[in-house]
């Protein structure tokens, strides 16, 4: 019987390209080998469960924590990674991202993506032959929202039951992910933004029918202080995302209702209790430490709320580095660890 839960939830060769891919078993399968991973990581078991597997890390967009997370899985495990960005590649310039695709897959084992297009990782996934990994795309950040779920699950010791509300800009890319993978795990979703900033209708349908298939609620709130009221988590994210630099003063406009303060925290009833922690996917402008907050002081988080003791934010980014082993091992590697 055992073996064959392994076999049901077996994601040998697979790509990830978003967290809709993914089972409800799979979810809860990547999220316990992470969770085991972490474990062996902390007690220094040495493993070589991606040893002589090369991993292609393709980025269009900066980053530090997938970038870090990846290469660290990867050597961790004995696999090696090499790094290029989008000016060490002909991707989509002098060569066809198809072309491209069926070169790295005749050399490398599995690719790691981080750009724009989420075309662009598809491409990649069906030309490749080899385990493509979304590391962030304009459309989706499934790698992120498997970190988010492990940390909640980690201070909650469930994810069925609670709720999550995620201030802020809710169209991008972490919210709609987070959006997907708190509901296939029964959590109750807010999703609280200026009506400028709603997802689309399409996604919105979609989002509705995964809430009813798994008994939780979706809700579209343009409230904080009513959004947050017997929430578990408050997750923010930038109000800029890459690329939408220019439309700073527009943005900040916009969102400075749905700063995360502490009040907006007490405002949940579960701040006395304990029963409530804050969440940010990060780079957070949290302070006046950056060029940006330099000019324009804290934006999406104030100081207060980023640097308290129920910010769990720093454990969130370590559980990068977890779930994207966890990921990496799942998908390449020969042993089966639960």
């Amino acid at each position: 019987m055992k073996s064959k839960k392994k076999a049901m939830v077996s994601l040998k060769g697979r790509s990830l390209l978003k967290l809709s891919d993914l089972s409800d078993a799979e979810i809860v399968y990547l999220i316990d080998l992470a969770g085991r991973l972490k474990e062996m990581k902390r007690r220094r078991m040495q493993r070589n469960g991606l040893l002589r597997k090369n991993i292609a890390m393709i980025f269009e967009k900066p980053s530090t924590r997938t970038r870090s997370a990846c290469t660290v899985a990867a050597v961790d495990e004995g696999g090696s990674v090499e790094y290029m960005d989008i000016h060490d590649l002909h991707l989509g310039k002098k060569e066809s991202i198809r072309d491209s695709a069926r070169v790295l897959g005749g050399m490398f084992d599995g690719i790691m993506f981080r750009g724009f297009k989420q075309e662009t990782v598809e491409t990649l996934a069906r030309y490749s032959g080899i385990p493509v990994w979304n590391g962030l795309t304009d459309d989706s950040h499934p790698t992120q929202t498997l970190a988010d779920l492990m940390t909640i699950r980690e201070n909650f010791r469930k994810l069925r039951g609670l709720k999550v509300a995620y201030i802020g800009d809710g169209r991008n890319n972490v919210c709609i992910s987070l959006m997907v993978g708190c509901l296939k795990s029964g959590i109750d979703f807010v999703d609280c933004t200026p009506r400028k900033l709603m997802p689309d209708l399409k996604v919105l349908r979609q989002v509705e029918a995964i809430a009813a298939a798994h008994d939780c609620s979706l809700q579209i709130s343009h409230q904080p202080n009513l959004a947050v009221q017997n929430a578990n988590v408050i997750y923010t994210d930038t109000w800029i995302s890459m690329g939408e630099e220019k439309k700073l003063a527009e943005r900040i406009k916009l969102l400075k209702p749905y700063q995360v303060t502490m009040k907006l925290m007490d405002a949940t009833g579960n701040l006395k209790d304990r029963r409530v922690i804050f969440m940010h996917c990060l780079p957070a402008l949290h302070n006046s430490e950056t060029e940006v907050t330099r000019q324009t002081g804290a934006l999406e988080v104030t100081d207060e709320v980023f640097e308290a003791p129920f910010s769990k934010v720093f454990e969130q980014s370590e559980n990068r580095l977890h779930t994207i082993k966890a990921i990496m091992v799942a998908t390449l590697s020969r042993e089966e660890l639960i």
